[in-house]
């Protein structure tokens, strides 16, 4: 009985936060109430409540959702201490976040909030600072892996390994926001991988 009430607990959570990425995107974040999701979700506030404390919380619990399997994948790709094509396993990580944003409804809608749904204001300048905590620290990851690649010499040997990966996160930034914007798909979507190899390819000897 326990377990089922955990189980139903849990589908619960899982359905507002569904809700409530379906509604950001409709009606951006700030112009999002509870009273909206708990429509969308046929629930109470009181539901919502009982799971999340505020609009803050649900918006990083729908973000994590996304955003920790990018960081295990990062963790497998950039940082194998022996791999002896550090470049290329950047260039992966990047092309296969592309690849996840085409294939996953889920991650392209999140993506689309962070973007261009969410003014980082008041109760969300929270939120900002997770999101550049974590754009560090996936600058920090590529910087080790540029390291690793001028070690080994595969950069020449002027190139700063943190300068580098400021530049490439800059990129990658630049690129997703213009790939979320670009619905139609007929000037950054179809490109982005091209992009992505024309902008590593800079880094090669």
């Amino acid at each position: 009985m326990v377990r089922k009430t955990k189980e139903n607990a849990e589908l619960t959570r899982q359905g507002i936060i569904h809700a409530a990425r379906e509604v950001f995107l409709v009606r951006g974040v700030s112009c999002t109430t509870m009273e909206h999701i708990a429509i969308q979700a046929g629930v109470t506030r009181g539901a919502i409540y009982w799971h999340f404390n505020n609009k803050t919380e649900l918006f990083q619990a729908m973000r994590e959702q996304v955003f920790l399997p990018l960081i295990d994948r990062m963790d497998d790709t950039l940082l194998v201490e022996d791999s002896k094509n550090p470049i290329d396993r950047i260039e992966n990580f990047l092309c296969k976040t592309i690849q996840t944003l085409n294939e996953s409804t889920e991650t392209r809608k999140m993506y689309e909030i962070m973007l261009i749904k969410c003014e980082y204001v008041g109760e969300f300048s929270s939120v900002l600072r997770q999101i550049l905590l974590t754009s560090s620290d996936i600058e920090e990851k590529m910087q080790l892996a540029y390291k690793r690649a001028k070690e080994q010499g595969q950069l020449h040997s002027s190139h700063n390994p943190a300068q580098l990966a400021i530049d490439t996160q800059l990129f990658f930034i630049g690129l997703l926001l213009m790939w979320v914007r670009d619905s139609d798909g007929n000037h950054f979507r179809n490109r982005a991988i091209e992009l992505i190899k024309a902008h590593m390819n800079l880094r090669h000897l």
